[in-house]
């Protein structure tokens, strides 16, 4: 399978070299009248997450590449259902992006077999993916846990006692504890939040025991020394991040349970959108992704850069995933209908 504190990467983003992104062809105006007006990038979750962070920094940089101003609009609610809807319920036009992530695109119409107002298959259009991110287990700093191997044996010891906090019920965090319980027989209370930032503070208050998610949204505690991070999900190390890559991954830790989370975001529009407005907003979008400027700021930040080489390409990539994500949910006996 291939998935920071908002001041942190909002900054980051401040200070990228101007070069960087107005260097990039204004492969927008070679269609005539498109866009002809902002762009909006719906993100289908809270402000202040890892999906939010990437969507503020795509926006920022695909900016001047477009040549209109990208508004990022937080829709969030449903575990993305509510965004995603919101994006597919658009103007057929490409006025509007949706940053989708693998829950929302893959895993939920499993989960939400009765009441998915959508389906992303037939009522998005795919335009490339952006980033994929690593699930990472996460303790607060002044936790008792020192390793992998010590939050298993207590959990074995007090079965159910500890607390886990997770994004969303059915998200990747969710899915990864509910693959780690089984290959260890052990107990942990899953704790769903509306998103990966409030159970982070929840995290740092010491009011719940881990986390399992993506890694951007945590990465400046752990270089401040908040936070320790005990385990990959995936099921080879992080080499990229010099923060990571002595991080012990599942086929080290876990070697029989072939454990290998990791999400991956992409951008979607409306289905219906004319597919020559797609291929000029494929060419803009794999753009920003493919410079080193984009790719500096997401790899340190736990995320690798993915680009799709065409919209078809991204679209096969998905009917793939859903076979994938459809097995990961009945594993978990997740649903939210």
């Amino acid at each position: 399978m291939t998935m920071i504190r908002r001041r942190a990467l909002l900054g980051a983003a401040a200070t990228l070299p101007v070069a960087s992104t107005l260097a990039l062809p204004h492969v927008a105006r070679a269609q005539a009248g498109f866009p002809s007006r902002s762009v909006r990038l719906v993100v289908p979750f809270a402000p202040g997450g890892s999906v939010d962070m990437t969507g503020r920094l795509m926006a920022q940089m695909l900016q001047p590449v477009l040549g209109q101003t990208i508004v990022v609009d937080n829709r969030g609610g449903a575990g993305g259902n509510l965004g995603a809807a919101e994006a597919a319920r658009s103007e057929k036009d490409g006025h509007t992006l949706l940053l989708g992530s693998a829950s929302i695109l893959a895993a939920n119409k499993f989960l939400y077999a009765k009441s998915m107002p959508i389906d992303p298959m037939t009522d998005l259009a795919p335009v490339t993916r952006v980033t994929t991110g690593t699930v990472y287990m996460t303790v607060n700093a002044n936790s008792p846990y020192k390793t992998f191997q010590d939050v298993i044996e207590a959990a074995k010891k007090n079965p159910g006692k500890l607390t886990m906090g997770s994004s969303g019920t059915g998200t990747i965090s969710h899915l990864t504890i509910s693959k780690v319980c089984k290959a260890t027989g052990t107990d942990i209370t899953h704790v769903p939040y509306r998103g990966g930032a409030p159970a982070l503070q929840d995290l740092l208050a010491g009011n719940i025991d881990m986390m399992f998610d993506v890694i951007p949204l945590s990465m400046a505690h752990v270089r401040e020394g908040r936070i320790r991070v005990l385990a990959a999900a995936s099921a080879e190390r992080t080499t990229f991040s010099d923060d990571l890559k002595n991080v012990p991954a599942m086929k080290e830790l876990l070697p029989a349970a072939g454990i290998d989370m990791q999400s991956w975001y992409g951008i979607n529009v409306p289905a219906g959108v004319p597919a020559d407005r797609i291929a000029l907003l494929h060419k803009a979008i794999v753009g920003v992704v493919d410079t080193a400027a984009f790719r500096e700021k997401m790899e340190p930040n736990g995320f690798t850069t993915v680009v799709d080489s065409s919209p078809a390409a991204y679209g096969e990539y998905l009917k793939s995933q859903e076979a994938i994500w459809k097995a990961l949910v009945a594993e978990s006996g997740a649903s939210l209908d």
